[in-house]
């Protein structure tokens, strides 16, 4: 009786295996099929990673370890690589520069998507990340306003200045809003009047102090 069911398996175990090589496509009954004929038993181990410790008819035993599958969280969470990368960007780039950069290096949201510059300013909130604005008011960098009642002048012209090159200006959000490096006594610029205080014949102002070598200077 025994060698007969003996028997009888083994034909199954080889038919269950020519069946597999023979099909590149082999149904999922047929791989249970497999595996009954095939695994005496298995035992689950599922802790940092998954263990499996598998014996097989005839008393062979193996075993197997597997990393353990992110939980739905933990595939939503952006990797700390990308959190530095930006928090690193933010010292040049508004949040649609940051994002842009991003994608040109090849990265992807924690959704598998390219970036937003709405991506870029959620993640920056939510890991306390200082913002464009705070970093260049961190290094001594001026409002329209306050750059104006510095030189004595109206606000309208510190914009016409910065367009002709006689203030540096850096942008800090992506409305093209902008803070302003003031220039050292000598370089300032002054308000003149008739043929001397054109602008087209009026020296530019070359930025001196060492923050902002690295800088992008975005248009008007």
């Amino acid at each position: 009786m025994d060698e007969r069911h003996d028997s009888k398996r083994k034909a199954l175990q080889e038919h269950g295996a020519m069946n597999a090589r023979a099909s590149a496509v082999t149904s999922d009954q047929d791989r249970k099929r497999i595996v009954r004929l095939l695994i005496e038993d298995a035992t689950l181990i599922k802790a940092d990673k998954i263990t499996v410790n598998i014996r097989f008819k005839g008393g062979t035993a193996k075993t197997l370890t597997l990393p353990a599958p992110l939980r739905t969280w933990e595939e939503r969470t952006t990797p700390p690589e990308v959190i530095r990368q930006i928090n690193q960007l933010l010292d040049t780039y508004t949040d649609a520069g940051v994002a842009a950069e991003l994608n040109r290096q090849g990265y992807l949201s924690s959704m598998k998507h390219p970036f937003t510059p709405y991506n870029v300013a959620k993640l920056r909130r939510k890991y306390g990340l200082k913002c464009r604005y705070d970093r260049l008011r961190d290094k001594g960098l001026y409002t329209a306003s306050e750059m104006a009642t510095e030189l004595g002048v109206a606000r309208t012209t510190i914009r016409i200045w910065y367009a002709h090159g006689l203030l540096k200006g850096y942008e800090y959000n992506d409305r093209g809003e902008r803070l302003y490096e003031l220039p050292p006594q000598d370089q300032r610029p002054k308000k003149q009047q008739g043929q001397q205080g054109r602008l087209s014949k009026r020296g530019q102002y070359s930025p001196f102090t060492p923050h902002a070598a690295n800088e992008v200077h975005h248009g008007p």
